[in-house]
């Protein structure tokens, strides 16, 4: 059967003649770390087969169960994209962005020469621009720092990941780069409370993806569609993904 997707004009695209998808979406397990100032998600059995049994669905030669799962968690864990509304009182829930925000064309920045609590600067992004030989030109920039295959499910990768400066920040904004994405919790570090990154972004209305994974797989693979559409929550200040690449190999 062809794997086929819907864009926001309703037309259908076959993936199958675009390229390789990569999945960078983080598998959401019961308490997987999360970032300091959040709690971790509780994903438990809340029906399970052999319980359904006993309520006599369907025949006795050919009875009826069924299995279902609880799910209570923040709108900002595992794989997720910021609401504007999240670090802006006045701006806009994630039910009220429009769709078409949520995926364009992308570039994979590799930053892997940033160290746990390191800061990402405007000489990285250049650096890695020039590489790449991808001038960012409204492109959703991806930055793979390696910190997921370095310590992911250590809950230590809560308290060590890199972060945008705000000049960095900036930088991306300057060249309607309308959404960037990180491995771990936060574009910022957790080592103070000062957040230049998140307030940048709300005060030049861009956003990002936090919590991606397979970002190496990337890097290097010139420029590729992202796709990271959120959940409708009414009133969200942002919402779990399901972020996949799309190559063009």
């Amino acid at each position: 059967m062809t794997e086929r997707t819907v864009d926001v004009k309703g037309n259908v695209e076959d993936i199958s003649k675009t390229g390789r998808m990569v999945d960078l979406t983080l598998l959401i397990e019961d308490n997987i770390p999360s970032h300091k100032l959040f709690q971790s998600p509780i994903l438990t059995p809340h029906m399970t087969h052999e319980g359904s049994l006993s309520l006599g669905m369907g025949t006795p030669e050919d009875p009826m169960t069924f299995a279902t799962s609880y799910l209570g968690t923040l709108d900002h864990i595992g794989t997720h994209v910021d609401a504007f509304a999240h670090v802006k009182p006045d701006g806009e829930t994630i039910d009220n962005m429009p769709i078409d925000m949520f995926m364009g064309k992308a570039v994979c920045f590799d930053m892997t020469h940033i160290p746990d609590l390191g800061e990402i600067d405007v000489s990285d992004l250049e650096e890695a621009e020039e590489k790449t030989g991808i001038q960012v030109n409204g492109h959703i920039v991806l930055l793979n720092t390696g910190l997921h295959k370095r310590h992911y499910p250590d809950r230590k990768i809560c308290w060590t990941n890199p972060g945008l400066t705000a000049a960095a920040t900036h930088w991306l904004a300057d060249r309607g780069s309308k959404l960037h994405g990180v491995e771990g919790p936060s574009t910022d570090r957790p080592s103070d409370n000062l957040f230049p990154s998140h307030r940048v972004c709300r005060d030049r209305g861009i956003s990002h993806y936090e919590w991606l994974v397979n970002l190496e797989e990337l890097v290097g693979k010139g420029e590729f569609m992202f796709y990271g559409l959120p959940l409708k929550f009414k009133g969200g200040s942002g919402s779990p993904v399901r972020a996949y690449a799309v190559l063009n190999e």
